[in-house]
């Protein structure tokens, strides 16, 4: 029988501010004693803790995937909206060459440099100037394809929730598509025991089926 091999994607470290507690030396361990051939780290905005989290994936035998979750404004990165238009969506951005970590460097510091505006914002545009080498998911519920697909939730980022609309939500994940490629974008499901989650479990699967 062959085993079953399983790698997390999605993983904050105390490098997330205000929203990671796991120390990245406790993340590998934990993913080792697992029996885990991979982890990622995807910080929120940033890519402080690549260094140490690579070190210590490397020292425990086990391969470090490198990543981000993305602020991402649906609008331009240089906007400065009023608080009621200041919408941000989650997106995980994973690494699968050193072209595309490169282009993850360029992501975080652009965001930072063009598009801080309460948290460091990519939009389209950057996402599609340093989008090669680059895996990309559509999120967490906070993610655009999720916010419209999920009226009732209100993500942590304080988006209010749209009404539900599915094609919206499937051209969301096309546009993606055509940024990152067939092979490099996928849908991201997660089930916490959130409603919210559940809810839309069926929506994103036939958007992955589509």
């Amino acid at each position: 029988m062959t085993a079953v091999s399983f790698a997390h994607l999605h993983v904050h470290t105390e490098y997330s501010m205000l929203d990671g507690a796991a120390r990245i030396k406790d993340v590998v361990a934990a993913a080792v004693a697992d029996q885990q051939p991979a982890i990622a780290i995807t910080d929120h905005g940033v890519l402080y803790g690549v260094v140490d989290f690579v070190k210590e994936a490397r020292t425990a035998g086990i391969k470090p995937i490198i990543g981000i979750e993305a602020y991402l404004t649906d609008g331009s990165r240089f906007d400065r909206p009023t608080a009621g238009a200041n919408r941000r969506f989650h997106m995980n951005l994973l690494a699968e060459t050193e072209v595309g970590y490169r282009n993850l460097l360029q992501l975080s510091s652009r965001a930072f440099l063009e598009g801080y505006y309460y948290k460091p914002r990519m939009d389209f545009e950057l996402l599609a100037e340093h989008a090669e080498g680059i895996i990309a998911t559509s999120g967490c519920l906070g993610g655009l394809v999720p916010q419209l697909l999920a009226p009732d939730s209100v993500s942590e980022e304080g988006n209010k929730g749209q009404v539900r609309d599915f094609d919206a939500a499937l051209a969301a994940a096309g546009r993606f598509q055509d940024i990152f490629g067939r092979d490099n974008f996928f849908i991201e499901v997660q089930d916490h025991g959130l409603a919210a989650q559940r809810a839309i479990m069926p929506d994103l699967l036939e958007i992955s089926r589509r």
